[in-house]
């Protein structure tokens, strides 16, 4: 049993996941969940123990000085707790690491104890893939859920896909059989460009995810930085002249399959979205963070070694 001694009692709590590797193609989906802990300012409450879960040759610590003293950082799964007030607040817990190298069904197994522990009445699992889509177009945002009610009452899709997985369909199944309601939103990153950051692929994300959860995300300086990401993107391609017309016939292909989409749906949540940030939400510094209990949950750390 997870003890968590020290947690106040949390107000209709989410949880939000995002895993690097290969499930976060452009660092989109890590980005994420790391913008929003450092945006409301999250504190870690929890590590696990990385040993348990990662392969050190495949996700190597690492050395840094802190006044002169060495220390090590181990590669973990970490979680903190913030709150987002307003009229209606509520709390997240957010959930960063790096997919497990082993024991998957055991590391899934100790995230659901906290979520059951902390009251958690829905998990988002955030996740990146490359696909054939233009650097030039929205970022295709699909939200997929295996519970066939959640999928009608969220407007998600219900997923049918086959073939191998990693950490973000494991973890979503495991929340199913445990009866958590579980959803993952994939942003398609370009196949073409997919070196990180994509700070368009993890605005998109963001965007969803507030749709989801009713919540105002203070978006910082991400929206800049997408544009800055698509103008330099459009310089390179501009340089070759097949990138060219291969991006044309991707947007091309797009714009012809997704028009019902760009003409109904799509500009009503857009519209919807404005008019949230102009005056239906709180503002960033309405936000506070619960107080943050000791350290619990996992031995991430020797004697020599320090967290981040």
């Amino acid at each position: 049993m997870i003890e968590l001694d020290g947690v106040p009692e949390l107000i209709d709590p989410v949880m939000v996941a995002a895993f690097e590797g290969w499930n976060d193609a452009g660092d989109a989906a890590s980005t994420a969940v790391a913008h929003l802990d450092k945006e409301w300012k999250g504190e870690v409450f929890a590590a696990l123990d990385a040993e348990d879960y990662y392969d050190f040759q495949v996700n190597r610590p690492t050395v840094w000085m802190d006044d002169g003293v060495r220390k090590i950082t181990w590669p973990t799964t970490r979680l903190s707790v913030v709150r987002v007030g307003g009229e209606k607040p509520r709390d997240l817990v957010l959930v960063r690491g790096i997919e497990p190298s082993m024991r998957w069904r055991s590391f899934c197994n100790e995230l659901l104890g906290f979520a059951h522990e902390l009251g958690v009445e829905l998990v988002v699992i955030l996740g990146a893939l490359l696909g054939d889509t233009p650097h030039t177009r929205p970022v295709p945002i699909s939200g997929t859920t295996s519970d066939p009610d959640l999928a009608r009452r969220m407007d998600l899709e219900e997923t049918k896909y086959e073939g191998p997985t990693g950490i973000v369909g494991v973890l979503q199944e495991a929340c199913t059989h445990a009866g958590v309601p579980a959803v993952s939103l994939w942003a398609a990153v370009p196949h073409y460009v997919s070196q990180p950051p994509n700070p368009k692929a993890t605005l998109s994300l963001l965007n969803r995810l507030e749709d989801l959860i009713d919540v105002r995300i203070p978006l910082g300086e991400l929206p800049e930085d997408a544009r800055a990401w698509q103008v330099g993107v459009d310089q390179l391609a501009a340089e070759d002249s097949e990138v060219a017309e291969y991006v044309q016939t991707l947007e091309e292909a797009r714009d012809t399959a997704e028009l019902p989409e760009a003409s109904g749906e799509a500009i009503a949540r857009e519209f919807e979205r404005y008019l949230r940030r102009r005056d239906g939400g709180p503002s960033p510094d309405d936000r506070t963070r619960p107080p943050m209990p000791p350290k619990t949950g996992g031995k991430d750390e020797d004697d020599d070694s320090s967290d981040d």
